[in-house]
């Protein structure tokens, strides 16, 4: 189970002790992610719920600004950004149109993002502190094979069980790896598989075409002792229709992630080689009803979005997001699980 040192090694250069409690106690709390619990939905064009192990912000539409209007600009698909390799300043600009089914993203900054995993740019990989550069080129892997598990797999968006995501995690991590599996068995608000997947209701809604758009960034440094720290930061956006195939409307779900996963070196941990340690996630969620607990999201769509936003009573104390707005700073919060429901402005 973990690579033991060469014989040859000397005294200076054999793997450290385990630090006390690596596998149970404090230390080990601190690294299944509890130092960083929250979640957050926001409903309608205008809401936000937030959600923790680590957090999740549920954008939810409800009393939102209609901005599906008829599309009177030009049929031209925009060019596509290039890569984000730093915070942005602010939230992108609106492009005029409306999502169709010929055109999902329209009238969304999406439209310019990439498409799923091709929007997933690891850096290029470079020796750090005592981890080599191939090293730190497999810890940025297994970080993007982790995130194209959870929110890109068809099987994952179709509410399977993401076997795949679930696969890529050390298996030290039994605290957040039971409150998955429970989340899975039984979804609710203390174990929510939204956490870290992107699942939704296939009896409810099916994609618009094979595309999720996709942008972010991601980073990577040392930790003391051969561990390779590495930071994601990605929003996915999933365009949907309601199941039956005569639904002409289209809804946008808009996911943000924020990973720091670590890559224990084997030959100092007793870890599992090639897996992934899950030490904080986040999350916002933007168009997903505030209500449901049952590990889907549920995209509100334009017509139930009108008729919610002069009829809907539901509390949205929470705050009014853009989930577009990717220079906002995103799960860093207290220890403490909270939900509220909020406001999203657009999707």
């Amino acid at each position: 189970m973990s690579a033991e040192p060469q014989s040859e090694q000397s005294e200076k250069d054999a793997p450290p002790q385990l630090p006390p409690g690596w596998r149970t106690g404090p230390a080990w709390r601190e690294m299944d992610g509890r130092a960083a619990r929250r979640r957050r939905v926001l409903g309608g064009v205008a809401g936000v719920l937030a959600v923790g192990a680590v957090g999740v912000l549920v954008l939810n539409p409800g009393g939102v600004v209609d901005r599906f209007r008829q599309d009177k600009a030009s049929h031209a698909h925009p060019a596509p950004l290039g890569p984000e390799t730093g915070k942005p300043s602010g939230a992108p600009e609106s492009p005029e149109g409306s999502a169709t089914l010929d055109r999902p993203f329209a009238g969304s900054p999406a439209e310019q993002y990439a498409d799923g995993a091709a929007g997933i740019v690891p850096p290029e990989a470079a020796p750090v502190g005592e981890s080599s550069k191939e090293q730190v080129a497999s810890a940025l892997k297994l970080t993007k094979d982790f995130l194209v598990a959870a929110d890109l797999d068809p099987a994952t968006l179709r509410g399977e069980r993401p076997a795949a995501a679930l696969d890529l995690l050390e298996p030290g991590q039994e605290k957040l790896i039971a409150k998955v599996n429970a989340g899975l068995a039984k979804p609710g608000e203390e174990n929510d598989p939204l956490l870290l997947f992107s699942r939704f209701d296939p009896n409810e809604v099916r994609m618009v075409g094979g595309t999720v758009k996709t942008r972010g960034r991601m980073t990577f440094a040392e930790r003391k002792g051969g561990v390779v720290a590495v930071h994601a930061d990605y929003t996915f956006v999933y365009p949907l229709t309601k199941k039956d195939k005569g639904s002409r409307q289209v809804a946008r779900a808009i996911v943000r992630r924020v990973l720091d996963a670590e890559v224990f070196d084997p030959a100092r941990f007793h870890v599992v080689p090639g897996k992934l340690f899950v030490r904080h996630h986040a999350a916002d969620i933007g168009n997903t009803t505030c209500e449901a607990s049952d590990g889907f999201i549920h995209p509100m769509f334009p017509r139930l979005r009108r008729r919610h936003g002069k009829h809907d009573e539901t509390d949205r104390s929470g705050p009014t997001v853009d989930p577009y707005d990717r220079s906002r700073d995103l799960g860093k919060g207290d220890s403490a699980h909270h939900s509220e429901c909020g406001t999203i402005t657009r999707t």
